[in-house]
C-alpha cells in the first residue's frame, strides 16, 4: 500500500534540493577526517567505503532515471562511476555525484511510469530512495567523526514513511523481511513531534502498512506493540542506527513482537 507522504517533503523539488543539501553536509563532515576512519554504524566499512557507496548509488540511480527502465535491469553495473584516482579526490567526486543527480532530476518527469523495486512504480520512487540513502549515510559519516547528527523533523517523517511503505517489497535483497509474518498482530509507530503515524499489520502471507490516524494514545493502546519518538530518532531507529531501549523512545506492548520486527526488518 502506498501511504500518502507526510509534510512538505512530498514535493519532488523539495526532495531534489534535500539530496544536494544532505550531500553537502556529508562532504562537510569529511573535512580533516581520514577516509580510513571506521564507521561504527556500518560494521567493516571505513569513510572511504561509505563515500564510494553513496556516490555510486547517486550515479546509478541517476542512470536508471535517464534510461527510464520499464523492467529490472539485467546488470547491476549501471552508469559510469568515474571513481577518482586517489583518496583525496573522493569528497569532490561525491559533490559531483550529487550534481549529476540534480541535472538528471531537471530532465525527468517524476510522474513518468518506471520500474522500481518498491511500492511506487514511477520515476519519483528513485528520487525519494536516493534522498534517504544519502541522508542516512550522511548521519553515518557524522557519527564516525564525532558529530551528533540532526535531521529535519518533516524530512525524517517522510523518511520513516518511505522505509515502511517500501519494506514489504525488499525481500529480494533483504531476505529476512520475508519472515515478517504473523496472525494479524499490529505494531504502531508514531512521531511525537508531528501527526505522522503508521500501523503495521503482520499477516500469514506477509505484512501491510497503513497510516495511523486519530488519537495516538488510543492507537497505541489497541496495537500489540508501539514505538513512539521524535521523527528524527524514529528514522534512525528503523534504519538500525539507534537502540529502541534508549530514553529517546517510548515503547509499549509485546516486546517479543518488537524484537522479531527489528531482527528481520534490517534494510
Amino acid at each position: 500500500m502506498n501511504v500518502p507522504d507526510p509534510g512538505r517533503t512530498s514535493s519532488h523539488v523539495t526532495r531534489r534540493e534535500a539530496i544536494a543539501a544532505e550531500t553537502a553536509k556529508f562532504v562537510a563532515a569529511l573535512a580533516g577526517a581520514s577516509l580510513a576512519t571506521p564507521v561504527p554504524s556500518c560494521p567493516g566499512w571505513t569513510l572511504l567505503d561509505l563515500v564510494r557507496h553513496t556516490g555510486s548509488v547517486q550515479r546509478r540511480f541517476s542512470a536508471l532515471l535517464r534510461e527510464g527502465f520499464q523492467e529490472p535491469p539485467r546488470s547491476r553495473e549501471i552508469g559510469e562511476l568515474r571513481l577518482p584516482d586517489h583518496e583525496g579526490g573522493y569528497p569532490e567526486w561525491l559533490t559531483a555525484s550529487a550534481a549529476e543527480a540534480a541535472e538528471t532530476f531537471t530532465a525527468v518527469d517524476p510522474d513518468a511510469p518506471m520500474w522500481a523495486w518498491g511500492a511506487d512504480q514511477h520515476a519519483r520512487f528513485w528520487v525519494r530512495r536516493m534522498l534517504f540513502e544519502t541522508l542516512v549515510h550522511r548521519t553515518d559519516a557524522e557519527t564516525a567523526v564525532g558529530i551528533r547528527p540532526t535531521v529535519d523533523r518533516e524530512l525524517a517523517a517522510d523518511g520513516v514513511d518511505e522505509f515502511l511503505v517500501n519494506l514489504p517489497f525488499a525481500a529480494s535483497f533483504a531476505p529476512e523481511v520475508a519472515r515478517l509474518r504473523g496472525q494479524d498482530e499490529t505494531l504502531h509507530f508514531r512521531c511525537t513531534d508531528s501527526e505522522a503515524g503508521w500501523l503495521v499489520r503482520l499477516r500469514p502471507d506477509g505484512f501491510g502498512v497503513e497510516p495511523a490516524h486519530g488519537d495516538p494514545a488510543a492507537a497505541a493502546a489497541s496495537a500489540d506493540a508501539a514505538v513512539h519518538a521524535a521523527a528524527a530518532d524514529l528514522l534512525l531507529l528503523v534504519y538500525g542506527r539507534l537502540d529502541r531501549r534508549s530514553d529517546a523512545f517510548t515503547v509499549h506492548g509485546d516486546h517479543d513482537l518488537l524484537e522479531r520486527w527489528f531482527a528481520h526488518s534490517a534494510f
